[in-house]
């Protein structure tokens, strides 16, 4: 017998345009109800998705990237309550209305959260969403269309849910560190570093593995890049696949100006009984996990590893009673290489491990929706397990800079005994324990360079960053170059890592120069 109160995913949807026109009609709250109805009906309850929305008590909505970054913000308005638009949509009365901060982590974190509500009682049908519609942004810009998606649901304010807080320090922000194309790139070559590799045979080692990445892609007809890029294409610089910050060329990194929507129903065993919701349709949540690394990355003690992701991994395979080598498919957050990368290193997956790594295609290929991302991959994984009955997949959602995480282990065979996690604030507690690195913001002298990533315009480099170890003390340091073109190119053309450098200041930032 399950335990009545077992929570279980119901319902999952998705949708990828990558042809429509921009309207008014399809707002981002209404791409998010255009998922959450693919998802009621998914559930093929015996009431029918029309009923069943009706019956949702929880709407959690991912934060939009147009209401977190200034690059992305919309002019065409947004909605004041995002889940009470959901809600409206959906004619639901929801308990619960939650509206996201930022962060990559938060799909499966919600999953995780409302799973434990399902099993105390307090929730009895929870919808997790989330839209982007970058593509219809950027179009309709371009041909100065007129869109309203300006929009006042009533409600109030949404609860927020999340840490709020900027993923970058003031020291890294004082040297315009503050964007995950800086900071990726940063953990990229410490990795390099770690394994010992030069830039040419480290770049031909990312492009084999997002060509695994993009081979899924290639299959899957939700993705917006098709084209099945080889290794040797990822890798090589040209005109389509141009730096964006070294070492990553254009198609290693996310793909961003797209139009995604995806939503999950989870529920309980007893509520999917009395609905009439097919055994076929039940996915179970076997194992999960949240834990946050190191929050400042110059201040991590070792910027080739993540504590968070390792722990992530046991603690959910040890709630499931599994072993890696049980589990048959992984969806890896793939933001860009290094967060592959360190995942496949903490959790033990070998280079060449032929099991997928991603069942989407990744943020690079299938599409990178903002903080929507991992719900298409844990839809998509519910998809997979479903389709080999009794196989367990893994799912890891990273946000930030490898800063946040969270592990969620699927399957469609039934958890055994009532459903219950380990308190997330053990583990958290345990991570803040560990040693940090000082951060010296008066740096001066000479220092070694632990990891360095060079930013590119249109055309050219434009800007070198490091973060080095003082020679005096030890102590990490943030710098970058001066105004000197020659140097930044140097940089490309000479290896860096352990390189010796003078500190100064200029300008009020940390500048270096090679000694």
């Amino acid at each position: 017998m399950i335990d009545p109160r077992t929570p279980i995913l119901v319902g999952a949807g998705q949708i990828t345009d990558t042809a429509g026109t921009p309207s008014s009609e399809r707002s981002r709250v209404a791409f998010c109800a255009e998922a959450a109805n693919a998802a009621l009906e998914d559930t093929k309850a015996a009431i029918g998705g029309h009923a069943l929305g009706h019956l949702v008590d929880a709407i959690a909505v991912m934060e939009f990237f147009s209401d977190i970054s200034p690059r992305f913000a919309s002019p065409y308005g947004r909605s004041s309550n995002p889940p009470q638009s959901v809600a409206n949509r959906l004619h639901a009365d929801p308990k619960q209305l939650l509206y996201t901060h930022s962060g990559g982590n938060m799909p499966q974190y919600l999953v995780n959260k409302v799973a434990e509500q399902i099993a105390r009682g307090e929730t009895e049908l929870a919808l997790i969403c989330g839209a982007e519609l970058l593509r219809s942004t950027q179009n309709a810009r371009r041909t100065n269309m007129k869109i309203d998606w300006n929009e006042d649901p009533g409600g109030g304010e949404p609860t927020r849910i999340g840490d709020p807080r900027f993923g970058f320090s003031e020291e890294e922000a004082r040297h315009d560190l503050r964007a995950a194309i800086h900071f990726y790139p940063l953990l990229e070559n410490a990795i390099r570093g770690g394994l010992k590799r030069d830039v040419d045979s480290h770049m031909k080692a990312m492009g084999r593995l997002f060509e695994r990445l993009a081979a899924v892609a290639k299959a899957n007809p939700l993705a917006t890049r098709r084209e099945g890029y080889s290794a040797e294409a990822l890798s090589t610089i040209s005109p389509d696949n141009r730096w964006i910050c070294f070492p990553y060329p254009r198609l290693m990194n996310a793909n961003a100006i797209i139009d995604q929507a995806a939503a999950v129903l989870v529920t309980s065993v007893e509520k999917a009984r009395e609905w009439g919701i097919p055994q076929d349709r039940w996915v179970f949540l076997h194992g999960c996990a949240d834990g946050t690394d190191t929050w400042v990355v110059s201040e991590r003690d070792k910027l080739d590893s993540s504590p968070a992701i390792r722990g992530c991994a046991r603690i959910a395979l040890d709630m499931a009673g599994k072993k890696v080598s049980d589990i048959a498919a992984f969806d890896l957050y793939s933001c860009f290489p290094s967060a592959v990368e360190v995942a496949m290193k903490e959790i033990g997956i070998a280079e060449d491990d032929p099991r997928p790594i991603s069942v989407t295609g990744g943020l690079p290929f299938f599409g990178g929706p903002g903080n929507n991302y991992v719900t298409h991959s844990i839809a998509e994984m519910m998809n997979v397990v479903r389709a080999r009955p009794g196989s367990f997949g893994m799912v890891t959602a990273n946000g930030n800079y490898l800063t946040k995480h969270s592990a969620g282990l699927y399957s469609t065979e039934p958890t055994k005994g009532p459903w219950k996690r380990e308190d997330p604030k053990k583990f958290q507690a345990e991570l803040d324990a560990l040693p940090k690195r000082r951060v010296e913001t008066r740096p001066t002298g000479s220092g070694t360079i632990e990891t360095y990533c060079v930013t590119y315009g249109r055309d050219a480099p434009e800007r070198g960053y490091i973060l080095g170890r003082l020679d005096s003390t030890g102590d990490r340091f943030v710098a970058m170059t001066p105004d000197d073109p020659a140097l930044v190119a140097n940089m490309l053309t000479r290896e860096q890592l352990g390189r010796k450098v003078s500190i100064s200041e200029s300008g009020g930032r940390n500048i270096f120069r090679p000694v």
